[in-house]
């Protein structure tokens, strides 16, 4: 039922995609959020970091990054985001998807260090091009592993423009 979702909304999603005109820079992304929103037994704080590329084309951004979380679990990864314009150069639909290795630490076991992140952002940019953003991302093996429960997690981003730092 989840593959059948994200298919449906990868088809509802696309031609947007290909509309959006997402900005020529590169962001910095940190974020906070609530990891394991769903399961109350191993619920944690997570900490993170992303780089965002600028778009190389129909607005899909290039993405590294890393989390850890107050139980000692981490994450790190790289993938695409897309930047869609809902309002030009005001609101972003940021659907992503990534894949990267898991630590467990002393958090929730997802069965196995190959792990796949796929999510959904809504982000405000202001006049300066910085940028704030909820988030709900899911993280699971795609089960690849005899184990698969998968998690997920809410988080608030904020963007810098690097061309602003630099």
């Amino acid at each position: 039922m989840k593959r059948l979702l994200s298919l449906a909304a990868a088809a509802l999603i696309t031609p947007f995609a290909i509309a959006g005109t997402a900005q020529a820079t590169d962001y910095i992304t940190g974020y906070v959020g609530y990891y394991n929103v769903t399961d109350d037994d191993q619920n944690a704080t997570q900490f993170g970091a992303e780089y965002r590329f600028s778009p190389y084309e129909y607005g899909l951004r290039p993405i590294v990054g890393a989390f850890i979380t107050t139980d000692g679990s981490a994450y790190g990864y790289a993938g695409v985001n897309w930047d869609i314009d809902l309002i030009p150069n005001e609101l972003f639909l940021i659907p992503n998807f990534a894949v990267g290795a898991y630590a467990e630490g002393d958090g929730k076991d997802l069965g196995g260090a190959l792990e796949f992140r796929s999510g959904i952002e809504v982000a405000y940019q202001f006049p300066n091009k910085h940028r704030l953003g909820l988030a709900l991302n899911h993280l699971s093996n795609a089960s690849i592993y005899d184990k698969n429960p998968g998690t997920e997690v809410v988080m608030i981003n904020y963007s810098i423009p690097t061309k602003s730092l630099f």
